[in-house]
């Protein structure tokens, strides 16, 4: 056959495999009207439907992973399942999701990382607003960050954890490449002022003391509101991400400029409902100690001695008393699991006060 004779061949193959997949997710996105019809029916009254069920959409996720032969990759593969679960969980009851905005934020990509791109994705000014519109139930989950691999903790939202009865539904991290920024009308020659988040500027220090030594620095309320800014002037640029880039229509005059190649944020899914055990789950805790020596050793005594991974420890001051601490604690395991359960009921005889915030599968992607 000849190179033509062979691509027309291969097409036709292609189009038929188009007609089969598509006839596959119409299968599936009838399946998942049906699922919604059945929730609905077996309801009893003043019962809420729960459409959205992290620990399902996690194994689907890790199963068709472990099922990926290739050419693709595994998380490629996961992330076009995880578009067809979100275009047909929108049949079923479209989600809404709040975010730290505004738009284009690495909190909005994290959003639409873990839920895709059919949940009604909704921008809030502040950490504080978002725990808010969850616990109020304008929306139905919340995406806030909660650490960085360079800067450590977002205590905002540590700190939130504090004020609100909220739940924890998941994780998703994300890798955070940085990129200098510029409009149409910048005169790259000309650039006196960068503009980007506190931490952003951090995160790229070493690249921006050996490029711009000498431009001056303004941090603002987002990495979204710096590319916004930058649109209208013609001697600044911003530190943004790719979805900045693309909202606002701004060009890349420097690629990946943050000073850690391995640079991530952890997100957490807040909302109202508990979470199942999947076999692969992470918890997280709150913990008041009394004042007195030894007491964080005493709290981690019994993780130790029954073999279960601690992720993470970060203090923050309590608002019950000066100078008093409490432990924010993120372990391996679910809270319902055995070993966890005797840790949790002894550390709460031995402790002032422990709130579970909730336990929650492992991220995915």
């Amino acid at each position: 056959m000849s190179e033509k004779e062979q691509l027309q061949a291969l097409r036709v193959r292609i189009d038929n495999l188009d007609e089969q997949i598509l006839g596959l997710i119409s299968e599936r996105a009838r399946c998942a009207e049906e699922v919604a019809r059945v929730k609905m029916a077996s309801l009893q009254p003043g019962e809420k439907p729960v459409f959205y069920r992290p620990e399902r959409e996690a194994w689907v996720l890790k199963h068709i992973m472990e099922l990926n032969q290739g050419p693709l990759g595994n998380e490629e593969v996961a992330r076009l399942f995880r578009e067809i679960m979100s275009s047909c969980l929108a049949l079923e009851h479209p989600l809404k999701v709040a975010y730290l905005g505004p738009e284009g934020t690495f909190t909005q990509a994290a959003a639409l990382k873990h839920f895709g791109h059919a949940v009604i994705s909704q921008p809030m000014a502040a950490i504080d607003e978002v725990f808010r519109e969850v616990a109020a139930g304008a929306v139905n989950f919340g995406v806030v960050p909660v650490e960085n691999s360079t800067e450590g903790a977002v205590n905002h939202t540590l700190d939130s954890f504090l004020e609100h009865d909220l739940v924890i539904c998941g994780e998703v991290e994300l890798r955070i490449h940085h990129h200098l920024l510029v409009g149409e009308n910048t005169k790259t020659d000309k650039i006196s002022r960068i503009y980007s988040h506190a931490q952003s500027l951090a995160q790229c220090r070493k690249w921006l003391d050996a490029h711009y030594p000498n431009v001056e620095r303004v941090a603002v309320s987002s990495n979204a509101d710096a590319a916004k800014r930058v649109k209208s002037e013609w001697n600044s640029a911003a530190i943004a991400g790719d979805m900045a880039a693309q909202l606002y229509g701004l060009t890349k005059l420097a690629e990946k400029i943050e000073d850690r190649p391995d640079n991530s944020t952890r997100f957490l899914i807040i909302g109202n409902q508990a979470v199942p055990p999947t076999g692969d789950d992470k918890t997280s805790i709150i913990v008041s100690t009394n004042n007195k020596p030894g007491a964080l050793h005493n709290l981690l005594v019994p993780f130790q001695a029954r073999g279960i991974d601690l992720t993470r420890i970060e203090t923050r001051p309590s608002r019950s008393g000066k100078w008093t601490y409490v432990f924010f604690i993120d372990f391996v395991g679910h809270q319902h699991d055995p070993l966890v359960k005797d840790v949790l009921e002894q550390i709460s005889q031995e402790t002032v006060a422990v709130k579970v915030l909730g336990s929650y599968p492992n991220a995915v992607l």
